[in-house]
């Protein structure tokens, strides 16, 4: 199935200004809701603390959780609704056994036996959250790194270079989405980063594969020529791929739950943006580095 026509010559080369300005745009915005935010908003895994999840028999307010809270000198609960009548609080107070007793009396005494079931009280210290913080990011950086050798190896290392500051444009504008609506950052979401990373740079070796096998059948034609044919090439694949994602993602999102809310987000914003960044951001790099290239053999003569 073919949604683009054979023979169709859009000029995405011709848009390298247009789209590195829309790029430079989200990732700035990106970091300055980074900055503002003061920072992510970090999950229990990598912030710390105790995380208590309770499921009402029917609504119950915030204000009324926190009171609960505030009688047992927990002041700084931080409360979230994941779902209908059902709720995660958030605090810095160390759980043991003590404080799963003193919790569930506090709460008997303000919504009644049987108004409530505490289904999980999870406790994560300071030290193990900043250990899989940092565990976090250097999965990050290292599968970055991976894939800049295999490309290098597989193609040139211009390629590679082109790919890898494509995965890092995908990373930090989804990472930015997550800030901008204050999503949680979670363990995740860290594993929809990395499965972005694969998914992005699989899309990106189709349309070099195809620009390396154009490029060997005239090599008389511009750089620019050919990148601009092996996308549209290309085209009706990476769309046709990315959608059909993109529809069980949806799905995911709106009707998957709580648990998976951010996990299904970030997946979309990942895929939307990386089969953008495979486009307009990866190959147009590698012509970059050819001009320079060509630019500095000039100068050289």
């Amino acid at each position: 199935m073919e949604i683009i026509k054979p023979g169709t010559n859009f000029d995405f080369v011709g848009k390298i200004k247009i789209t590195t300005g829309i790029s430079i745009a989200l990732i700035i915005i990106s970091i300055l809701s980074v900055v503002m935010h003061k920072g992510l908003n970090l999950g229990i895994e990598f912030a710390g603390g105790t995380i208590i999840q309770i499921k009402f028999s029917q609504t119950a307010g915030a204000d009324d959780i926190r009171k609960t809270f505030m009688d047992i000198n927990i002041s700084d609960a931080i409360i979230q609704e994941i779902g209908k009548d059902e709720v995660i609080v958030r605090t810095n107070h160390p759980a043991d056994k003590e404080f799963q007793t003193i919790v569930d009396e506090a709460m008997v005494k303000q919504f009644g036996e049987g108004n409530f079931e505490i289904r999980k009280i999870e406790f994560v210290g300071p030290k193990v959250g900043a250990d899989l913080r940092n565990k976090a990011v250097l999965a990050i950086i290292l599968s970055c790194l991976g894939m800049l050798i295999y490309i290098a190896f597989r193609f040139e290392f211009r390629y590679g270079l082109g790919g890898v500051i494509a995965l890092i444009h995908d990373t930090i504008v989804t990472i930015g989405a997550l800030s901008l609506l204050n999503k949680e950052f979670t363990l995740a979401v860290v594993a929809a980063l990395l499965t972005i990373i694969g998914y992005s740079i699989n899309d990106t070796i189709v349309v070099f594969d195809r620009i390396r096998e154009n490029r060997r059948k005239d090599l008389r034609k511009k750089l620019a020529d050919v990148i601009n044919s092996s996308i549209n090439e290309t085209l009706s694949r990476t769309i046709l791929t990315s959608l059909t994602v993109v529809l069980v993602l949806v799905a995911l999102f709106f009707l998957g739950g709580p648990v998976i809310h951010d996990f299904s987000f970030a997946l979309l914003v990942g895929v939307i943006v990386g089969t953008y960044s495979s486009i307009f951001i990866a190959s147009p790099i590698v012509l970059f580095f050819e001009s320079s290239k060509l630019s500095r053999g000039k100068g050289k003569k």
